[in-house]
Protein backbone atom coordinates (compact mmCIF):
# COMPACT_ATOMS: atom_id res chain seq x y z
CA UNK A 1 0.00 0.00 0.00
CA UNK A 2 1.34 3.39 -0.86
CA UNK A 3 2.37 6.27 1.54
CA UNK A 4 -0.25 8.97 1.63
CA UNK A 5 2.62 12.03 0.65
CA UNK A 6 0.62 14.97 2.08
CA UNK A 7 0.01 13.00 5.64
CA UNK A 8 3.09 11.55 5.74
CA UNK A 9 4.80 15.22 6.71
CA UNK A 10 6.17 16.36 9.86
CA UNK A 11 3.40 17.19 12.01
CA UNK A 12 3.31 18.40 16.07
CA UNK A 13 4.80 16.24 18.56
CA UNK A 14 7.19 14.33 15.91
CA UNK A 15 3.10 12.63 14.71
CA UNK A 16 2.75 11.90 10.95
CA UNK A 17 -0.17 9.81 9.92
CA UNK A 18 0.16 7.63 6.61
CA UNK A 19 -0.72 4.35 5.42
CA UNK A 20 0.42 0.86 6.58
CA UNK A 21 3.63 -0.20 4.71
CA UNK A 22 5.04 -3.16 5.58
CA UNK A 23 3.64 -6.26 7.70
CA UNK A 24 5.78 -4.76 10.92
CA UNK A 25 3.27 -1.70 10.24
CA UNK A 26 0.52 -3.67 10.72
CA UNK A 27 1.79 -6.23 13.37
CA UNK A 28 2.08 -2.80 15.62
CA UNK A 29 -1.21 -1.82 14.51
CA UNK A 30 -2.54 -5.02 15.83
CA UNK A 31 -0.05 -4.75 18.53
CA UNK A 32 -1.97 -1.74 19.65
CA UNK A 33 -5.30 -2.60 19.14
CA UNK A 34 -4.81 -5.69 21.37
CA UNK A 35 -3.70 -3.32 24.21
CA UNK A 36 -7.12 -1.00 23.70
CA UNK A 37 -9.98 -3.56 22.74
CA UNK A 38 -8.80 -6.51 24.45
CA UNK A 39 -6.30 -5.27 27.26
CA UNK A 40 -8.62 -2.19 28.05
CA UNK A 41 -11.83 -2.74 27.18
CA UNK A 42 -12.08 -6.84 27.92
CA UNK A 43 -12.84 -7.96 24.27
CA UNK A 44 -11.87 -10.97 22.29
CA UNK A 45 -12.11 -12.86 19.43
CA UNK A 46 -11.61 -15.86 17.64
CA UNK A 47 -8.63 -15.25 15.81
CA UNK A 48 -7.05 -12.72 19.04
CA UNK A 49 -3.39 -13.99 19.43
CA UNK A 50 -3.23 -13.28 23.83
CA UNK A 51 0.76 -14.98 23.55
CA UNK A 52 1.94 -12.33 20.63
CA UNK A 53 -0.74 -9.37 22.20
CA UNK A 54 -2.29 -9.16 18.57
CA UNK A 55 -6.05 -7.79 17.81
CA UNK A 56 -6.20 -9.66 14.34
CA UNK A 57 -9.47 -10.63 12.48
CA UNK A 58 -10.09 -12.09 8.87
CA UNK A 59 -10.73 -9.12 6.60
CA UNK A 60 -7.30 -6.91 8.27
CA UNK A 61 -5.71 -7.71 5.07
CA UNK A 62 -8.47 -6.35 2.89
CA UNK A 63 -8.28 -2.94 4.46
CA UNK A 64 -6.27 -0.39 4.35
CA UNK A 65 -4.57 0.57 7.45
CA UNK A 66 -4.22 4.16 8.64
CA UNK A 67 -1.75 4.95 10.95
CA UNK A 68 -0.76 7.57 13.36
CA UNK A 69 3.21 7.13 14.01
CA UNK A 70 5.19 8.26 16.65
CA UNK A 71 8.36 9.12 14.84
CA UNK A 72 10.38 9.29 18.04
CA UNK A 73 9.87 5.58 18.39
CA UNK A 74 12.05 3.02 16.93
CA UNK A 75 9.80 1.27 13.86
CA UNK A 76 11.82 -2.29 15.25
CA UNK A 77 11.01 -2.35 18.60
CA UNK A 78 6.64 -2.69 17.11
CA UNK A 79 5.08 0.22 18.99
CA UNK A 80 5.41 3.17 16.84
CA UNK A 81 1.80 3.03 15.72
CA UNK A 82 0.09 5.01 18.76
CA UNK A 83 -2.68 5.33 15.99
CA UNK A 84 -5.27 3.18 13.90
CA UNK A 85 -7.90 3.46 11.48
CA UNK A 86 -9.24 0.51 9.11
CA UNK A 87 -10.44 1.47 5.74
CA UNK A 88 -12.21 -0.41 3.24
CA UNK A 89 -13.82 1.06 0.01
CA UNK A 90 -16.49 -0.98 -1.76
CA UNK A 91 -14.41 -1.54 -4.81
CA UNK A 92 -12.14 -4.11 -2.54
CA UNK A 93 -15.06 -6.41 -2.31
CA UNK A 94 -15.43 -9.42 -4.43
CA UNK A 95 -19.10 -9.83 -5.63
CA UNK A 96 -19.51 -12.47 -2.37
CA UNK A 97 -17.22 -10.27 -0.38
CA UNK A 98 -18.84 -8.76 3.03
CA UNK A 99 -18.14 -5.53 4.81
CA UNK A 100 -17.11 -6.19 8.60
CA UNK A 101 -20.72 -4.45 9.38
CA UNK A 102 -22.75 -6.75 7.75
CA UNK A 103 -21.99 -9.12 10.39
CA UNK A 104 -23.95 -6.46 12.44
CA UNK A 105 -26.84 -4.38 10.26
CA UNK A 106 -28.50 -4.82 6.70
CA UNK A 107 -26.31 -2.42 4.24
CA UNK A 108 -28.91 -3.05 1.67
CA UNK A 109 -29.69 0.82 1.90
CA UNK A 110 -26.43 1.54 1.25
CA UNK A 111 -25.78 -0.57 -1.29
CA UNK A 112 -28.83 0.09 -3.05
CA UNK A 113 -27.53 4.07 -3.14
CA UNK A 114 -25.15 3.27 -6.29
CA UNK A 115 -22.77 5.41 -4.55
CA UNK A 116 -19.04 4.82 -3.92
CA UNK A 117 -18.62 3.30 -0.14
CA UNK A 118 -16.13 3.01 2.39
CA UNK A 119 -16.24 1.65 5.69
CA UNK A 120 -14.30 2.49 8.71
CA UNK A 121 -13.61 0.47 11.59
CA UNK A 122 -11.13 -0.60 14.66
CA UNK A 123 -10.88 3.00 15.55
CA UNK A 124 -8.10 3.61 18.67
CA UNK A 125 -5.62 5.69 20.25
CA UNK A 126 -3.35 4.54 22.83
CA UNK A 127 -4.29 6.30 25.68
CA UNK A 128 -0.58 8.66 26.11
CA UNK A 129 -2.04 10.29 23.08
CA UNK A 130 -5.65 11.06 23.62
CA UNK A 131 -6.85 13.84 24.23
CA UNK A 132 -4.36 15.91 21.74
CA UNK A 133 -3.95 16.30 17.80
CA UNK A 134 -3.47 13.17 17.31
CA UNK A 135 -7.18 12.26 16.35
CA UNK A 136 -7.40 15.17 14.46
CA UNK A 137 -4.61 14.30 12.08
CA UNK A 138 -6.18 10.70 11.49
CA UNK A 139 -9.01 12.77 10.38
CA UNK A 140 -7.11 15.02 7.98
CA UNK A 141 -5.17 11.62 6.53
CA UNK A 142 -8.97 10.30 6.47
CA UNK A 143 -10.27 13.09 4.93
CA UNK A 144 -7.63 12.90 2.02
CA UNK A 145 -8.13 9.39 1.62
CA UNK A 146 -12.15 10.06 0.67
CA UNK A 147 -10.96 12.71 -1.82
CA UNK A 148 -8.18 10.67 -3.34
CA UNK A 149 -10.93 8.20 -3.89
CA UNK A 150 -13.84 9.47 -4.37
CA UNK A 151 -15.49 8.24 -1.70
CA UNK A 152 -19.57 9.25 -1.54
CA UNK A 153 -20.46 7.65 1.76
CA UNK A 154 -18.57 6.52 5.01
CA UNK A 155 -20.01 4.31 7.69
CA UNK A 156 -18.95 2.10 10.28
CA UNK A 157 -19.80 0.99 13.57
CA UNK A 158 -19.38 2.76 16.84
CA UNK A 159 -19.51 1.62 20.04
CA UNK A 160 -20.29 2.55 23.58
CA UNK A 161 -18.65 0.43 26.65
CA UNK A 162 -20.91 -2.70 27.37
CA UNK A 163 -23.10 -5.59 26.19
CA UNK A 164 -26.13 -3.60 28.33
CA UNK A 165 -27.97 -1.02 25.66
CA UNK A 166 -30.27 -0.04 28.69
CA UNK A 167 -27.37 1.86 30.32
CA UNK A 168 -27.16 4.17 27.54
CA UNK A 169 -30.47 5.07 27.02
CA UNK A 170 -29.93 8.18 27.15
CA UNK A 171 -27.90 8.99 24.26
CA UNK A 172 -28.88 6.34 22.21
CA UNK A 173 -32.18 7.62 22.29
CA UNK A 174 -30.97 10.97 21.23
CA UNK A 175 -29.14 9.95 18.81
CA UNK A 176 -32.46 7.82 17.57
CA UNK A 177 -34.85 11.00 17.89
CA UNK A 178 -32.35 13.87 16.40
CA UNK A 179 -29.63 11.89 14.21
CA UNK A 180 -31.62 9.30 12.60
CA UNK A 181 -30.22 8.83 8.65
CA UNK A 182 -32.72 9.45 5.88
CA UNK A 183 -34.91 6.83 4.98
CA UNK A 184 -32.53 6.26 1.82
CA UNK A 185 -29.51 5.72 3.94
CA UNK A 186 -31.29 4.05 6.87
CA UNK A 187 -29.67 0.75 7.59
CA UNK A 188 -30.93 -1.55 10.14
CA UNK A 189 -29.54 -3.59 13.29
CA UNK A 190 -29.90 -7.14 11.92
CA UNK A 191 -31.16 -8.27 15.29
CA UNK A 192 -33.36 -6.88 17.53
CA UNK A 193 -31.85 -6.24 21.47
CA UNK A 194 -35.00 -5.65 23.12
CA UNK A 195 -33.99 -2.17 23.58
CA UNK A 196 -36.86 0.97 22.91
CA UNK A 197 -35.32 4.47 22.39
CA UNK A 198 -36.50 6.54 25.47
CA UNK A 199 -39.60 9.54 24.52
CA UNK A 200 -38.98 12.38 23.41
CA UNK A 201 -40.27 14.10 26.75
CA UNK A 202 -37.74 11.88 28.63
CA UNK A 203 -35.05 13.08 27.21
CA UNK A 204 -32.03 14.63 29.02
CA UNK A 205 -30.07 16.84 26.19
CA UNK A 206 -26.92 17.55 29.00
CA UNK A 207 -27.10 13.75 29.95
CA UNK A 208 -27.48 12.37 26.69
CA UNK A 209 -24.44 14.57 25.37
CA UNK A 210 -22.33 14.50 28.21
CA UNK A 211 -22.53 10.40 27.91
CA UNK A 212 -21.79 9.78 23.90
CA UNK A 213 -18.55 8.25 23.02
CA UNK A 214 -15.88 11.77 21.80
CA UNK A 215 -15.66 9.50 18.59
CA UNK A 216 -19.49 9.64 18.37
CA UNK A 217 -19.13 13.50 18.92
CA UNK A 218 -16.97 13.87 16.62
CA UNK A 219 -18.62 11.99 13.55
CA UNK A 220 -21.86 14.30 14.25
CA UNK A 221 -19.65 17.35 14.31
CA UNK A 222 -19.00 16.63 10.91
CA UNK A 223 -22.59 15.75 9.52
CA UNK A 224 -22.83 12.13 10.64
CA UNK A 225 -26.04 10.42 11.00
CA UNK A 226 -26.62 6.76 12.59
CA UNK A 227 -28.65 3.73 11.27
CA UNK A 228 -32.10 2.29 13.09
CA UNK A 229 -31.22 -0.13 16.09
CA UNK A 230 -28.25 -1.41 18.34
CA UNK A 231 -26.18 -4.17 18.01
CA UNK A 232 -24.75 -6.08 20.97
CA UNK A 233 -21.33 -7.11 20.11
CA UNK A 234 -20.43 -9.62 22.85
CA UNK A 235 -17.07 -10.74 21.94
CA UNK A 236 -15.93 -6.94 22.18
CA UNK A 237 -18.00 -5.80 25.08
CA UNK A 238 -19.39 -3.39 23.28
CA UNK A 239 -23.13 -1.48 22.03
CA UNK A 240 -22.65 -0.60 18.73
CA UNK A 241 -24.64 2.19 16.07
CA UNK A 242 -24.06 1.97 12.70
CA UNK A 243 -22.54 6.00 12.04
CA UNK A 244 -23.31 7.12 8.51
CA UNK A 245 -21.51 10.04 6.73
CA UNK A 246 -22.45 11.57 3.51
CA UNK A 247 -19.93 13.28 2.21
CA UNK A 248 -22.33 15.68 0.04
CA UNK A 249 -23.77 16.60 3.45
CA UNK A 250 -20.70 17.56 5.51
CA UNK A 251 -19.51 20.01 7.43
CA UNK A 252 -17.43 22.99 5.86
CA UNK A 253 -15.38 21.93 8.82
CA UNK A 254 -14.58 18.47 7.85
CA UNK A 255 -14.06 19.41 3.76
CA UNK A 256 -11.86 21.81 5.01
CA UNK A 257 -9.72 18.86 6.63
CA UNK A 258 -8.74 17.42 3.09
CA UNK A 259 -7.36 20.75 1.69
CA UNK A 260 -3.38 21.21 1.95
CA UNK A 261 -2.30 23.41 4.67
CA UNK A 262 -0.42 26.45 3.17
CA UNK A 263 3.02 25.68 1.70
CA UNK A 264 1.99 21.87 1.48
CA UNK A 265 2.21 20.26 -2.16
CA UNK A 266 -0.36 19.18 -4.17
Amino acid sequence: MPPMTKSAQPRPQGLIVRLAQTSADLRAAQRLRYRVFIQEMGGSGPLVDHDAGLECDALDPLFDHLLLIDTARDPEGGDHVVGAYRLLPDTRLTEAGQFYCDTEFDLAPLRQSGRRLLELGRSCIDKPYRGGVGMLQMWQGLAEYVVKNRIEILFGAASFHGADPARWAQPLSWLHHHHLAPETLRVHASHSTGFVPLAVDKLDRKTALLQLPSLIRGYLRLGGVVGEGVFVDHAFQTTDVCVILDTAAMSEHAQALARPARGEGQ
